[in-house]
């Protein structure tokens, strides 16, 4: 049987920029499961983008080599096109959102591809089962956490039943019962003969299904075999030693001085229910915590459970339905999707030179924030919010798309602007990365507050599963 996937010295180079990747020569068969890994900004990302036809397309920029997905030729065909034999789960599952309610989201494609009513209404509740998310079906996308649209993008991409299944950190924000199922949906494609082709800094899940990793260093191939050959390779080489799961490299928790005693919150929910828009069940019940100067606390809690809603209520975005919210100053919110904090076409003009400094974005300030890795865009996002100087600092899942070297960097910076007098809330699935970071955890189940002392309250993360793969 022929490839889905052919690549022949393919490179590739956004506008005005040095080529993000160098020559890259891969094939992949049908079924296989390639694991992309790499630190941020190696490539991984973009080569998911030409997979899909948004690079050179979308993108804009020039490509070279060959490259083509089922027979059709990557710098010919279109995303609309490839979508037929290629579905794509990309970082910001925002932006490939582009109908209004969830039922119609999955069912665009299948619409595009020409299927009857009747096929396309069998496919999408087949789908919704499978992937346990029956119940957003009548939902509209703009209020789903982004776990839940996490999700939503999966169904809408395995609906065609696509012969190649690219998917870039497709569980960033989900929870890890919800990561455990996305992976089985996963698995039920490829076992059914779909090629997937994935890129994951948390490598854990990942590398025990793989039957090849593929290692990218500055938009070239580092490594490519086997997985337990690839963690020979990572431990041995400079290049890949960042990369070792993270289950075996827990994130070190820094020494800091305990959180003086303030008689004054700085932020405050008292008594707080919220109801989203035309839903009949509370998303948030009497609600009532108290944030100080200087706290590090992680907000913690199942995907749908309240927390990007809680969020949302803390900077004014949306108004309780009883009970109160009281900041004593300004309140920064770092949204999932940094995209959204984006309006300029150079990084220089989004933030000031000391605060691209501060944040590692001094060499790119030339360059379109929108060319950006996704952990460099979120770095960037956070640069623009803390120039407010906010008492509050508020951010949901800010790691995706962050290698293990990014991620200590940022909790450096969030230990830096907590020394400095703002608290900081981190709503993360992140187990390890929580434990590190909090001084206390708020944890959510059903729109319910459980305030917990102590981050080592908290679950331990299972530990990676080296030897399956070893």
């Amino acid at each position: 049987m022929s490839a889905v996937l052919e690549l022949e010295r393919f490179s590739y180079a956004y506008p005005r920029r040095d080529p993000a990747l160098r020559e890259i020569s891969l094939c992949v068969e049908p079924g296989e499961y390639v694991l992309i890994a790499g630190r941020s900004g190696s490539g991984k990302s973009t080569l998911l983008r030409a997979l899909s036809g948004l690079v050179p397309h979308h993108f804009g920029g020039a490509a070279q080599g060959e490259g083509a997905v089922c027979g059709l030729d990557l710098r010919e065909h279109r995303a609309a096109e490839l979508a037929a034999v290629c579905g794509s789960v990309m970082q910001d599952p925002e932006a490939q959102t582009v109908m209004g309610g969830v039922r119609h989201e999955i069912a665009f494609p299948l619409e595009n591809l020409g299927w009857t009513q009747a096929a396309i209404d069998e496919a999408v509740d087949e789908i919704a089962a499978l992937l346990g998310i029956e119940n957003l079906l009548a939902r509209r996308t703009a209020e789903l956490s982004g776990g839940e649209l996490q999700r939503v993008a999966l169904a809408a991409a395995l609906a065609p039943r696509p012969r190649v299944l690219a998917l870039d950190e497709p569980t960033a924000q989900l929870d890890p019962v919800a990561a455990a199922e996305f992976f089985d949906a996963v698995d039920i494609a490829n076992d059914s003969g779909t090629a997937v082709v994935i890129a994951e800094h948390r490598l854990d899940r990942a590398l025990a299904r793989a039957d090849r990793v593929l290692a990218l260093d500055a938009g070239e191939i580092a490594f490519d075999g086997a997985p337990s050959a690839f963690l020979d390779w990572a431990l041995a080489d400079g290049r890949g030693a960042a990369l070792v799961p993270a289950g075996a490299r827990p994130y070190p928790r820094a020494p800091r001085p305990a959180v003086p005693a303030s008689t004054r919150p700085v932020l405050e929910f008292t008594s707080v229910d919220y109801t989203h828009p035309g839903a009949e069940c509370l998303a948030l019940r009497e609600v009532s915590i108290e944030l100080h100067a200087g706290e590090r606390v992680a907000l913690m809690g199942e995907n749908g459970s309240g927390k990007s809603t809680l969020l949302r209520l803390a900077r004014g975005l949306v108004q309780p339905a009883s009970g109160s919210v009281r900041a004593a100053g300004d309140v920064g919110l770092l949204l999932q999707n940094p995209n959204d904090y984006l309006i300029h076409e150079r990084v220089a003009d989004e933030a000031p030179a000391v605060a691209l400094e501060r944040f590692g974005l001094t060499s790119h300030a030339e360059r379109d924030p929108r060319d950006l890795s996704g952990g460099e865009r979120q770095r960037l996002a956070l640069a623009i919010v803390m120039q407010s100087r906010p008492v509050v600092l508020l951010l949901d899942e800010p790691t995706r798309g962050m290698d293990r070297e990014r991620k200590l960097d940022l909790l450096a910076q969030l230990d830096d602007i907590a020394a400095a007098g703002t608290a900081v809330v981190l709503a993360t699935h992140d187990q390890a990365l929580a434990a590190a970071f909090a001084d206390r955890v708020i944890t959510l189940a059903a729109g319910t507050v459980e305030v917990l002392d102590s981050p080592d309250e908290v679950d331990s993360p299972p530990r990676a599963a080296v030897e399956a793969v070893a």
